[in-house]
């Protein structure tokens, strides 16, 4: 084996210019191959495949991003995968970018080092912790939110919030319940807080006194604990729960001290997770579209780097009612 061969081999020993002689082609046809360049006949982009193949190479990715200006990646800043809306959205938007050829850096904002990151813009998700992290953006970076105040200082996609509890509440006030009881998200959340303001206006602009809310932390244990207090209240014929883990925990809850769920009392959660209509009885709930959700915040942040329209502004994808098992009249 010459040396040149045994060079081949070596992992990171191989340039642009050996794939070029094993292939027979010139060093710029192995350059439009790499970045995926459409002038090239199909035989030779194979002959020039077959050769990255055979010798290991790989395109350096940093050199083409510094040519380039671009890295083809976005960052995903966000505190926590540990709940369903986060990383379902996750998961929607690393979906979304591949479609468009970028891949996705998850970056907990514990950890976030924005001066550093090789991407092309950022995706925040529940702003409001970003913000209390003291975290700062790299001047000029391009940004979306997810979940953020409608004073931001950057575009903002979110799932209606408001409009979504509006419906939850209203569903078992129409069913003729006299009052909803709730169970909130935790107090950093600020979803939790859109759900939690939208349920008490509600009420209020149908003439009821809101209850007393019991505050929750997303968990199904801390709907369970809500659920044995509202158990005990004679009055509770219906709960609205601000996600699906807390629901599936009151539901626990009421079942244990034998308050029959629909027929004593209601339940509805949020988010539609995939075993909601698994539960017993499955759960009445607000359908989010985390897919929409993804694909307008890829499809926003892509369109400023690309050099289109961005700013300011708010878009809202509206969940729907899902109808099961666990709503109905209350007792007469």
């Amino acid at each position: 084996m010459t040396e040149a061969a045994r060079r081949d081999r070596l992992p990171g020993g191989v340039s642009m210019a050996d794939v070029a002689r094993r292939a027979g082609v010139s060093s710029q046809t192995v350059s439009r191959v790499s970045t995926g360049h459409p002038g090239v006949a199909a035989s030779t982009r194979r002959q020039v495949l077959d050769a990255m193949h055979d010798l290991g190479y790989r395109p350096n990715i940093a050199a083409r991003a510094l040519r380039r200006g671009r890295f083809h990646a976005i960052g995903v800043v966000m505190p926590t995968l540990t709940t369903f809306a986060n990383s379902r959205t996750a998961e929607a938007i690393a979906e979304e970018a591949a479609l468009e050829g970028y891949s996705v850096t998850l970056i907990p904002v514990a950890a976030a080092t924005l001066d550093e990151l090789a991407v092309d813009g950022i995706v925040i998700m529940d702003a409001p912790r970003f913000d209390a992290a003291n975290l700062t953006l790299p001047r000029g970076t391009r940004v979306v939110s997810v979940g953020s105040r409608s004073d931001a200082d950057y575009p903002v996609i979110d799932t209606d919030q408001r409009g979504g509890a509006t419906q939850a509440v209203r569903h078992l006030l129409d069913l003729g319940h006299r009052t909803v009881w709730h169970v909130t998200g935790p107090a950093e959340s600020y979803a939790g807080e859109l759900r939690t303001r939208a349920w008490r206006d509600v009420m209020r602009e149908a003439g009821i006194m809101p209850p007393p809310a019991e505050r929750g932390d997303w968990s199904t244990l801390s709907g369970y604990q809500a659920g044995r207090r509202l158990a005990d209240e004679p009055g509770c014929t219906a709960v609205f729960a601000a996600n699906d883990q807390m629901a599936l925990g009151v539901l626990r809850a009421l079942h244990e001290r034998g308050r029959r769920v629909p027929h004593d009392v209601s339940v509805v959660g949020f988010d539609d997770i995939p075993d909601a209509a698994a539960f017993l009885p499955p759960l009445t709930t607000m359908h989010q579209n985390f897919s929409e959700v993804g694909r307008r915040c890829v499809e926003l942040l892509l369109g400023d780097i690309r050099g289109g329209p961005s700013g300011p502004g708010t878009v809202l994808v509206a969940p729907s009612l899902v109808r099961r098992a666990s709503t109905a009249p209350p007792p007469r």
